[in-house]
């Protein structure tokens, strides 16, 4: 589950001209992100140092082998990003904040430089994040403050080194570090201003395509088991959040109608959050007990569903269209371009149109 910032160069731009709203902010995310270039070095220093433990030198001899994979299989840029490695002491590289009120799935947006309004706001001191959902709880909304490993500048800070590999994510399971290099390098591709579901879905795709690619070609079989239980759990999981996440939207529908006052609807609202938990256990259960997301299901609210459905709502249209095209990788990037080029409107017309007759399709007999 991961979440790209626009380039620095766009922060930098925005401090220099008079009249931007919280400098602040952009400090932080200008210094903070010079901090991690600061501290990348090239990956060959780090295979030819003798104090890197093996266990790290193997972990970056395989991301070179995913992003010669990248370029070479999957048509992803041939650029700086993820040719250097830094360790950054920290479990993440960024938290970010999401926010949405107490009758809707729609997220609180910002709008910062280039890269137009997203449903998040990143951070890389969690102080800072913890105190901004804060403020806004305050403000009668539901907040969640998360954890990301990687983010992507969109190819804009190649010329100072790209974006670098990080102790973040380097450690992933072989399958899960495809993934998320792929998703990463996706938005290098491709990045439309303020539509936030086009390009994580789309990322998102790609990472999916991608990744599957890699693991039937050239991942171990210890590997691809690996993947497909963690695969599987990651699909299931999705599907229950899905149903739950359409459930809500139904009963949001209703907010402001003449026949259901607030307090009616919150009531229903519990009692889907009721059965999202239980539902949960029983999953855990035919899982054997795998607790890899206790924390999310804790901590469930409107903003976490919010922000998890910018990251699959598109997937199955992007796919249908990545088939569409042959499963030719070229002719997939530039059928997306063409569709970025569209009205909003319009582009998510087009994709739910080809999922539906993609679907219309399946359904039909041999």
């Amino acid at each position: 589950m991961n979440r790209p910032w626009r380039a620095v160069c766009g922060l930098l731009l925005c401090l220099w001209l008079s009249g931007c709203a919280d400098t602040r902010y952009y400090a932080q995310s200008v210094g903070g992100h010079l901090k991690l270039m600061a501290a990348a070095r090239p990956l060959d220093d780090w295979l030819l140092d003798t104090q890197t433990p093996d266990a790290l030198r193997q972990r970056l001899r395989l991301a070179q082998a995913l992003r010669d994979f990248s370029v070479r299989e999957l048509n992803l840029p041939d650029n700086a990003s993820y040719r250097r490695f830094a360790d950054l002491q920290r479990p993440y590289v960024v938290w970010n904040v999401v926010a949405a009120p107490v009758l809707s799935l729609e997220l609180k947006t910002w709008c910062v430089p280039v890269a137009g309004c997203v449903g998040y706001r990143g951070y890389f001191d969690e102080g800072d994040a913890q105190a901004l959902a804060s403020e806004l709880r305050a403000q009668g909304l539901e907040t969640q403050v998360y954890g990301v490993p990687a983010y992507s500048t969109l190819g804009w800070m190649n010329w100072l080194g790209g974006d670098p590999l990080l102790n973040t994510f380097v450690t992933l399971p072989d399958g899960e570090l495809a993934r998320l290099m792929f998703h990463e390098l996706a938005h290098q591709v491709l990045f439309v201003a303020d539509d936030t579901p086009f390009n994580e879905s789309f990322a998102t795709a790609v990472e999916r395509l991608g990744g599957e690619a890699w693991l039937a070609s050239q991942a171990s079989p210890q590997a691809r088991q690996a993947f497909a239980v963690y695969d599987q759990r990651r699909q299931e999981f999705r599907a229950l959040t899905r149903s739950t996440r359409e459930r809500l939207a139904q009963i949001y529908k209703k907010n402001g109608a003449p026949d259901h006052d607030a307090k009616g609807l919150i009531a229903m609202k519990s009692e889907v959050f009721e059965d999202f938990r239980a539902r949960y256990v029983a999953l855990k259960q035919s899982w054997g007990g795998y607790a890899g997301y206790d924390s999310w299901v804790a901590q469930a609210n409107n903003a976490s569903f919010g922000a998890q459905a910018a990251y699959d709502e598109l997937v199955p249209a992007f796919e249908a269209l990545f088939a569409r095209e042959a499963r030719n990788w070229p002719r997939f990037f530039a059928a997306v371009q063409a569709l970025a080029e569209l009205p909003a409107d319009q582009r998510r017309a087009q994709l739910q149109a080809l999922e539906t007759a993609i679907r219309q399709a399946q359904a039909l007999p041999n």
